[in-house]
C-alpha cells in the first residue's frame, strides 16, 4: 500500500516539480539541439518567475510570523522556504551539467560558443571594434567602494560583480582592492555571432564580449588584475494598490508597477567561482539576511535569453515548423458570420489558424449591420491585431466595449499602454469588477437582422493574442447559440453593475458557480458509479490546487468513479493512494507546445457533458477571479474533443506520471501500444479531418 505524508503535495514543491519537467526537455533526444538549448531558457524564465510571486508569498508569511499550514498543504512556511531553496541548487546545479553538455553538442555541430579566453586575432579584432561601436556607450558601471548607499539592482537585470586588484605603491604596499558593478545592457543581443570561420560558426555570449574589454572600461585605474563574475537579483513581483481616491485605477496600477523597481528582494544569485572577499562585500552592502534564497550558480545568469539563442540557418537543429490548418467547412473566403449562424465551429490553435479570431473581428467592424462588439482583455500581442481590429470598428461607428485586465501579471505596462490608446481611439473601456480579476476569454457582437438583434460570439481557453498562439494549444468555440451568447451579456453586464448576480443555465461563471456547478457535475457520476453504472471523470487544465476540489475527486474516486487528469503545472492531488485515489491517475505533457487548455469531460451515463473554460481549479479562479465556462453542445465538436483528450491521454512519449513518488518518470510504453507523442499526433488528426 502506498503512504503519502500528506493528503496534498504543497503547491510551491508541485510547481518546482513541473519546472523540472521542463528541464528535461533540454535533456530529450528527441527535441532538436537548438531548442533543447531554448528549453533551458524557459526553465529559467519559469524560475525567475516564481521567485517573483510564489517564493516572495511565502516569504511574506514569514515575515508576518506566520506559519501558514492551511494554505500550505500542511508545510510550514519556513521550512518550505529552505525546501525549495534546496530544491532550487539542486535544479540549477543540473541545469549548469546540461548546458554544458549542450555546449559539446554543439561543437559536433561546428558551433563553438568561446569565452574571453579562447579568443583569436582575428576574432580579438571584431570584438573590440563591436565594443566599441555598439556595447561601452550602454554600459552602466558604478564603482562600490565609497558610496554611502547600495545602488538599487534592478530585478530583470544581471550584473557583472568587478573586482579591481590595484597596483601596490611606491612603498610596495598593497592599496584596497576597488568594487565595481557592470549593469548588462538589455538592448543588446546577449548572444553575439562573430565572423565564420571555414564551416565554423563562432558565438561568444556578451558578458564575456565585456570581460574580454574591461581594462577598456577601467583605464582610470593601475591595476595588476581584473575579474568579474556575475550576479543577480529577485525582487517580490506582488502589486500593493494603494487606496487614494484621487487616483484613477490606471494611475494606481501604474504605481504598483513603478513600486516593484523598489520592493523586498527574494533571491540572490551569484557565481560560484566568485572569490569570496568580493561575495562578502556585496552580502554586507546589500543586508542580505536568512530568509532570502541565495542560490550559488554558474558563470552565466539570465539564462532566460537561451529562449532567443540564434538559429544560425540550421533548420535541422529546431523543430520544424507546422503550418495552421483550416477548419474544414470554415472557409475565410467568405463570411464568417453567416457560416456561424448556421451550425458552432471549434479551433484548436496551433494546430488551426488562429487567423479566424481576427478575421471574425476584423469583419464585425466592417459588416454595417452590426451594432455593437464587447470583448476581455488579459494578454495581447506586442503589435496587437486585435487591438488594431477593435479600432477599425469604432472608427466605423461601432459600439466598442473593452473589458481590460490591468492587473495581468507582467503584462501591466503592456495593458496600461494598450488601455490609453484603446481609450484615445473612443473605445468604451471597462476595467473591471473589485476585488476580482477578470480572467474569461469572450467575444460578444450584435447584428441587427431581419428579425432584430442577433448575437455572435466566441469564448476560449486561452487569451486573445495572435503571438502566443503559435506555441499554446487552446480551445476556441465559435457560435450563434442565443441561449449561450445572452447569458455572455450577462457577463458584461455585471463587470458594470457586478453588485448584481445573475443566474446562468448554460455559462459556468466564476466566482459564483464553476465551484458549485463542477462538484455537482461530480456528485452526478458517484451517483452512478454507486450503482454499478459507467462513471469518470476526464480533465484537462493547467493546474490543480484548490483542496476543496481535489476533495471531492478524492471523493469520486472512493466511490469508484473513474479520474483521468491531464495536468500540465501544479497538481497538488496523490493518484494512486489505496483508501484515497486508486481510481485517480494524472499525467502531464510538456513537449513543443505550451498545453495550455481547460476541458471538463462528465460521463453523464454515456452522454457526456463536456465544459470548456478559461478556468483552472486553482482557488483564485474558483473565488477570486470573473472566469467563464461553455457547454459544448454541437455533437460533432463533442466528439472531436473527446478524440483530442483521448489522443493526449495516449501520449507515452512526453507524458510524465504523477504519483506519491514525485519522481517525474516518463509513462512506459507497452508493447501493444503504438507509440503516441500527442502533439504530434493531434496535427495528424486534424489534417485527416480535412482530408476525410
Amino acid at each position: 500500500m502506498i503512504k503519502v505524508k500528506n493528503e496534498y503535495v504543497n503547491r510551491e514543491i508541485s510547481w518546482l516539480h513541473f519546472n523540472a519537467r521542463v528541464l528535461q526537455e533540454s535533456v530529450d533526444k528527441k527535441v532538436p539541439l537548438i531548442d533543447r538549448l531554448r528549453f533551458l531558457g524557459i526553465f529559467s524564465n519559469n524560475l525567475d518567475e516564481f521567485f517573483k510571486v510564489r517564493y516572495a508569498t511565502v516569504k511574506r508569511i514569514v515575515d508576518a510570523g506566520k506559519k501558514g499550514k492551511s494554505v500550505l498543504g500542511g508545510e510550514k512556511a519556513k521550512d518550505l522556504l529552505e525546501e525549495i531553496t534546496k530544491i532550487v541548487i539542486e535544479q540549477q546545479t543540473r541545469s549548469q551539467e546540461i548546458l554544458e553538455n549542450i555546449e559539446e553538442e554543439l561543437k559536433e555541430e561546428n558551433i563553438f560558443i568561446i569565452n574571453e579566453n579562447e579568443i583569436n586575432e582575428n576574432q580579438a579584432e571584431f570584438i573590440r571594434d563591436y565594443f566599441f561601436k555598439k556595447v561601452n556607450q550602454e554600459l552602466m558601471t558604478i564603482i562600490l567602494n565609497d558610496l554611502t548607499e547600495f545602488p538599487l539592482l534592478k530585478d530583470t537585470a544581471a550584473y557583472l560583480a568587478v573586482k579591481i586588484v590595484m597596483t601596490k605603491n611606491e612603498n610596495g604596499a598593497s592599496n584596497n582592492n576597488r568594487y565595481a558593478l557592470i549593469e548588462i545592457p538589455k538592448g543588446i543581443d546577449r548572444f553575439i555571432v562573430l565572423p565564420k570561420e571555414g564551416d565554423k560558426n563562432y558565438i561568444i555570449v556578451l558578458d564575456d564580449l565585456i570581460r574580454f574589454c574591461l581594462d577598456s572600461v577601467f583605464t582610470m585605474f593601475e591595476f595588476e588584475s581584473i575579474s568579474a563574475h556575475m550576479i543577480k537579483i529577485t525582487r517580490d513581483a506582488e502589486l500593493d494598490i494603494d487606496n487614494d481616491l484621487t487616483k484613477s485605477f490606471i494611475q494606481k496600477i501604474s504605481s504598483s508597477v513603478e513600486h516593484r523597481k523598489i520592493s523586498d528582494p527574494v533571491r540572490f544569485v551569484y557565481d560560484k567561482s566568485i572569490d569570496k572577499d568580493t561575495l562578502q562585500f556585496l552580502k554586507e552592502k546589500m543586508n542580505i539576511v536568512d530568509t532570502d534564497s541565495v542560490i550559488p550558480g554558474g558563470r552565466y545568469h539570465n539564462r532566460r535569453d537561451y529562449m532567443g539563442f540564434p538559429s544560425l540557418g540550421r533548420d535541422d537543429l529546431m523543430y520544424e515548423k507546422i503550418e495552421p490548418l483550416p477548419v474544414k467547412g470554415f472557409s475565410m473566403n467568405g463570411s464568417l458570420l453567416e457560416l456561424i449562424a448556421q451550425k458552432d465551429y471549434m479551433i484548436y490553435t496551433p494546430y488551426h489558424t488562429f487567423s479566424y479570431v481576427t478575421k471574425f473581428l476584423r469583419e464585425a467592424a466592417l459588416d454595417p449591420k452590426v451594432r455593437a462588439i464587447k470583448i476581455t482583455i488579459y494578454r495581447l500581442a506586442n503589435d496587437s491585431q486585435i487591438a488594431s481590429a477593435l479600432i477599425n470598428a469604432v472608427k466605423n461607428g461601432k459600439q466598442v466595449t473593452v473589458q481590460i485586465e490591468l492587473q495581468a501579471r507582467f503584462d501591466e505596462q503592456a495593458n496600461i499602454k494598450y488601455a490609453n490608446q484603446l481609450q484615445a481611439e473612443g473605445i468604451r473601456l471597462i476595467f473591471g469588477v473589485p476585488g476580482l480579476k477578470v480572467h474569461s476569454k469572450i467575444c460578444l457582437v450584435e447584428r441587427e437582422e431581419s428579425e432584430g438583434i442577433k448575437r455572435y460570439g466566441f469564448i476560449s481557453t486561452g487569451n486573445f493574442n495572435e503571438s502566443t498562439a503559435k506555441i499554446y494549444t487552446d480551445y476556441t468555440l465559435f457560435t450563434s447559440h442565443e441561449g449561450i451568447l445572452k447569458e455572455m451579456a450577462r457577463v458584461f453586464d455585471f463587470f458594470e453593475t457586478n453588485y448584481k448576480i445573475h443566474k446562468y443555465k448554460h455559462l459556468v461563471v466564476s466566482p459564483h458557480y464553476t465551484k458549485t456547478t463542477f462538484m455537482k457535475l461530480i456528485d452526478n457520476e458517484i451517483a452512478n458509479a454507486l450503482v454499478g453504472k459507467e462513471a469518470f471523470v476526464r480533465i484537462k487544465m493547467n493546474s490543480l490546487t484548490s483542496y476543496k476540489m481535489v476533495d471531492k475527486l478524492y471523493e469520486a474516486s472512493r466511490a469508484g468513479v473513474k479520474v483521468q487528469l491531464i495536468i500540465r503545472g501544479v497538481c497538488c492531488l496523490v493518484p494512486g493512494v489505496d483508501g484515497m485515489s486508486e481510481n485517480i491517475e494524472a499525467i502531464s505533457v510538456v513537449d513543443k507546445f505550451l498545453e495550455h487548455p481547460r476541458l471538463f469531460i462528465f460521463g453523464n451515463e454515456g452522454d457526456p457533458k463536456i465544459y470548456i473554460s478559461s478556468a483552472d481549479w486553482m482557488t483564485r479562479n474558483l473565488d477570486f477571479r470573473v472566469e467563464v465556462g461553455c457547454p459544448i453542445y454541437d455533437p460533432d465538436i463533442k466528439q472531436e474533443l473527446l478524440d483530442t483528450f483521448d489522443i493526449s491521454w495516449k501520449d507515452n512519449q512526453k507524458a510524465r506520471v504523477f504519483s506519491a513518488n514525485q519522481d517525474n518518470a516518463y509513462r512506459e510504453k507497452t508493447a501493444e501500444d503504438t507509440e503516441t507523442r500527442s502533439q504530434f499526433a493531434l496535427y495528424d488528426y486534424y489534417k485527416q479531418k480535412l482530408e476525410s
